[in-house]
C-alpha cells in the first residue's frame, strides 16, 4: 500500500510538472507570435539581398564590371548635384546684392549645363546596368522598377524638360525672382513727369531730364543679360512695355484728355470742340517732344544690345498702349465732322501740327514696328488736306448760294458779308497762308498739276467780287429804296473800314477801298434825304405871318403841321426802329445828322408857334414831343439787338443743305465798338 501512495504521489509531481512546462510553452508561444510577423515581413527583403547569391555564377561575375564602369559617372553625377544644393543657401535677395545674386545665379547655370551634359554617359551605363540585372534577373522586379524611375529622371533633366528640373525647379524660382526684381526696378524708378497744360503763350512744363538714373539702366541690362541667357527675353520685354506705358498714361492724365474720346455724334460742328483742337495740338506736341521722345531714347538704353528690331518694336507697343492712337483717332473724327468753313481753319490747324512734328514722327515712328502707327498718321494727313481742300474750293459756290435769299429786314450786314471777310483775312495772315499754301500745293501735287499761289490770292479776291454782287442783289430785294440805303451805307462802310489796312485790304487796294467808302457816303446822304430829310419841310412857316383877326386861322395852320410832322415822324422811327447800325461810329454820326437836320428846326418851330397850340385843351395831340424828347428817340435808333450767331456754313447748289445749316441772312453782325 505504502507502494501504491509512493507512485500516486509520483504520478502527482509528474503531472504537476506537465502542467507548468505547458503553461510556460503557452507563455512562450504567446510571446514568439510578433516575432514570427516581422520575421515573415522580412523575409522578401531577405530573399531580394539573397537573390544574387542565386543567380548564376557567370551573371554575378559580370555585373561587376558593369558597376565598376557605372560607379564613376554616377559619383560625379550625385557631386554636381549636391554642389546646387549647396548653392540655393548662397542665393541672396537680389534688391540688397543684385551682383551676388547673379554670381550665384552663373554658377547654378553653369552647374546645372554641367550636369546635363556630362550625366549622358551615366545614364548610360547605368542603363546598361538596369538592363543586365532585369535579363540575368540578379534583381526583383521592384528593385529594377525603382532603377528605371530614377533613370527616366536623369533622361529628362538632360533633355530639359520641366518636370525634370532637379529641387523642385531651383533655377525656374531664381529666375521668377530676377524677373520681379526686375519689375520693381523699373516701378520704383518710373515716376510720372510732373506736367501741366501751359498756361501762358510760350509757357513750357518742367521736364525731368532723363527718365530713369543710370545706375538703375545699369542694373537692368545686366538682368537682361541674365534672363536672355535663359529664354526670358519676352518676359522681361512684357514687363517693361507694361511698366513704361502705364507710366506716360499716368504722365499724360495730368492734361485731362479725356477730349480725346469724343465720338462725331457727340457735338454739333467742329466750332463746338474749337478749344479741344487748340489743345491737341499741344498736347500732342507736349507728349511727341517730351514723353514719348524720352520713352525712346530710353528703350535704345535698356534694349541696344538686343538690337535695333526689339527696342523699336518695344517703343511701338508702349506708344501704341500709351495713347498715340488715340492722338491720331481725334484727328480723324474731326476730318469726319459736319463742312463748315471754321472747319477748314481747323483743319488747317491740325495740318500745323503734325507738319511741325514731321521729322520727329519720322525718326520717333519710322521702320516696321510703327507700322500702324505710320498709317494711322499717313490717313490723318491725306484727310485733313483733302477735307481742307474740298471746303476751300466749294467756299465761292457757297457764297453764291447765299445771293438767292432775301436780305436782312433789319438792314443790318448779314453774317456772310462779315465772316467771309474776316475768313479771308485770316487765310491771307501768316499763322494760315503757309498753311494753307502748303496743303494746296500738295492737293495739286496728288493730281499732278502746278500750283501757284497766283491761284490762292485769285480765290480770296473772287470771293470779295461775290460778296459784292451779294449785296448789289440783296439792296434790290427791300419793297423801300430807304432800307435799301441803310443797307448799302452798312455793307460799304464795312467793307471800306475793316478791310483797310488788312492784308485783304491791300490786296483789294486804295482805289477799291475809297469806291466803297464814297458808295457810304452815297447811301448816306440818300437815306438821309428819302427819310428824315423830308420831316422839316413839313413845319413850314408860310402863312403863319400873325395880323389882326388872323389868329385861329394860324392856329389851325400850325395844328395841321404838327399833325402832318408826328404822323410822319411816329411812321418813320416805328419802321426804323427795327434797322441795325452795327459799327458804332457809323451809327452816332448817322443819329447826329438826323437831329441836326430834325432837332433845330422843330425846337425853333416850336418856340415861336407852340404856344398858339399849347393852350388848346387838346395841346397834347399835337404839341407831342419837345425838342429834348426828340433827341433822345433819335438816339435810341438802330441799336443792335441781342442775337444768337451761327458760322457761315455749305450748302449743296441744289439749295439742300448738307452737312451744315442754312446761314440766317436775317441775323446782325456782332456789335463792332
Amino acid at each position: 500500500m505504502d507502494k501504491g501512495i509512493e507512485h500516486l504521489i509520483s504520478a502527482r509531481k509528474l503531472l504537476k510538472a506537465s502542467v507548468e512546462k505547458s503553461k510556460a510553452l503557452g507563455l512562450s508561444l504567446e510571446k514568439a507570435g510578433p516575432r514570427l510577423n516581422e520575421i515573415n515581413q522580412r523575409l522578401p527583403s531577405l530573399e531580394v539581398a539573397i537573390r544574387p547569391i542565386r543567380a548564376e555564377r557567370d551573371a554575378l561575375s559580370a555585373v561587376g564590371g558593369h558597376i565598376n564602369r557605372a560607379v564613376v559617372p554616377a559619383a560625379a553625377v550625385l557631386k554636381v548635384f549636391d554642389a546646387i544644393h549647396g548653392l540655393e543657401k548662397s542665393l541672396s535677395d537680389p534688391q540688397y546684392d543684385l551682383p551676388g545674386y547673379l554670381g550665384v545665379l552663373k554658377r547654378l547655370e553653369e552647374a546645372l549645363r554641367f550636369l546635363g551634359e556630362n550625366c549622358g554617359m551615366a545614364i548610360q551605363w547605368l542603363a546598361d546596368i538596369v538592363e543586365y540585372l532585369e535579363d540575368h534577373k540578379v534583381a526583383d522586379e521592384w528593385f529594377i522598377s525603382g532603377l528605371k524611375k530614377a533613370l527616366n529622371g536623369l533622361r529628362e533633366l538632360e533633355a530639359g524638360e520641366e518636370k525634370g528640373r532637379l529641387d523642385g525647379g531651383l533655377l525656374e524660382v531664381a529666375l521668377n525672382r530676377l524677373e520681379n526684381e526686375f519689375r520693381r526696378l523699373l516701378i520704383e524708378n518710373s515716376v510720372p513727369l510732373p506736367m501741366s497744360s501751359p498756361t501762358l503763350p510760350g509757357e513750357q512744363a518742367v521736364i525731368a531730364p532723363s527718365p530713369l538714373p543710370v545706375a538703375v539702366i545699369q542694373k537692368l541690362q545686366a538682368i537682361l543679360g541674365r534672363l536672355i541667357a535663359n529664354e526670358r527675353l519676352e518676359n522681361c520685354i512684357s514687363i517693361y512695355i507694361e511698366v513704361r506705358s502705364s507710366n506716360v498714361r499716368a504722365s499724360l492724365q495730368a492734361l485731362n484728355l479725356d477730349y480725346l474720346e469724343i465720338s462725331v455724334s457727340e457735338f454739333n460742328d467742329v466750332a463746338s470742340i474749337e478749344v479741344y483742337i487748340t489743345q491737341w495740338g499741344k498736347h500732342l506736341e507736349f507728349a511727341v517732344k517730351h514723353l514719348f521722345e524720352a520713352e525712346y531714347k530710353l528703350c535704345n538704353d535698356v534694349f541696344e544690345r538686343m538690337g535695333l528690331d526689339v527696342w523699336k518694336s518695344c517703343f511701338a507697343k508702349i506708344a501704341a498702349q500709351a495713347g498715340i492712337l488715340a492722338f491720331l483717332q481725334f484727328g480723324k473724327t474731326v476730318t469726319e465732322s459736319k463742312k463748315d468753313p471754321i472747319k477748314l481753319l481747323k483743319l488747317l490747324d491740325i495740318f500745323a501740327s503734325l507738319s511741325k512734328l514731321r521729322l520727329d514722327f519720322n525718326r520717333l515712328f519710322g521702320g516696321a514696328p510703327c507700322a500702324e502707327i505710320q498709317n494711322l498718321t499717313r490717313d490723318l494727313i491725306k484727310r485733313v488736306i483733302e477735307g481742307a481742300c474740298e471746303i476751300f474750293w466749294e467756299l465761292l459756290v457757297q457764297v453764291e448760294l447765299q445771293r438767292h435769299t432775301p436780305p436782312p429786314p433789319d438792314c443790318s450786314i448779314p453774317r456772310v458779308v462779315t465772316f467771309i471777310t474776316d475768313f479771308c483775312n485770316k487765310l491771307l495772315g501768316d499763322d494760315y497762308k503757309p498753311i494753307l499754301t502748303q496743303v494746296l500745293v500738295i492737293e495739286r501735287s496728288w493730281k499732278h498739276e502746278k500750283f501757284q499761289e497766283r491761284i490762292l490770292i485769285t480765290e480770296l479776291l473772287n470771293l470779295v467780287k461775290a460778296i459784292e454782287l451779294n449785296l448789289e442783289a440783296w439792296s434790290k430785294g427791300y419793297e423801300d429804296a430807304v432800307s435799301s440805303y441803310v443797307f448799302l451805307m452798312n455793307n460799304h462802310w464795312h467793307l471800306y473800314k475793316y478791310l483797310k489796312g488788312t492784308k485783304l485790304g491791300v490786296l483789294l487796294g486804295d482805289s477799291w477801298l475809297r469806291d466803297h467808302e464814297q458808295y457810304k457816303e452815297y447811301s448816306s446822304s440818300m437815306f438821309l434825304r428819302e427819310s428824315w430829310g423830308k420831316l422839316p419841310s413839313l413845319l413850314s412857316r408860310e402863312g403863319l405871318i400873325l395880323f389882326s383877326g388872323g389868329r385861329a386861322t394860324a392856329r389851325n395852320l400850325v395844328k395841321q403841321r404838327l399833325k402832318s410832322f408826328n404822323e410822319a415822324f411816329d411812321a418813320m422811327y416805328k419802321k426804323q426802329s427795327n434797322w441795325v447800325i452795327a459799327d458804332r461810329d457809323l451809327r452816332e454820326k448817322t443819329v447826329q445828322v438826323i437831329i441836326q437836320t430834325i432837332v433845330p428846326v422843330y425846337r425853333s418851330y416850336m418856340q415861336n408857334y407852340g404856344p398858339l397850340v399849347e393852350q388848346d385843351q387838346s395841346a397834347s395831340k399835337y404839341a407831342k414831343y419837345t425838342a429834348q424828347s426828340l433827341e433822345k428817340m433819335f438816339s435810341s435808333l438802330f441799336h443792335p439787338k441781342p442775337v444768337k450767331h451761327s458760322s457761315f456754313k455749305v450748302r449743296h447748289p441744289s439749295g439742300k443743305f448738307n452737312n451744315g445749316v442754312v446761314v440766317d441772312q436775317y441775323q446782325t453782325s456782332p456789335t463792332v465798338n
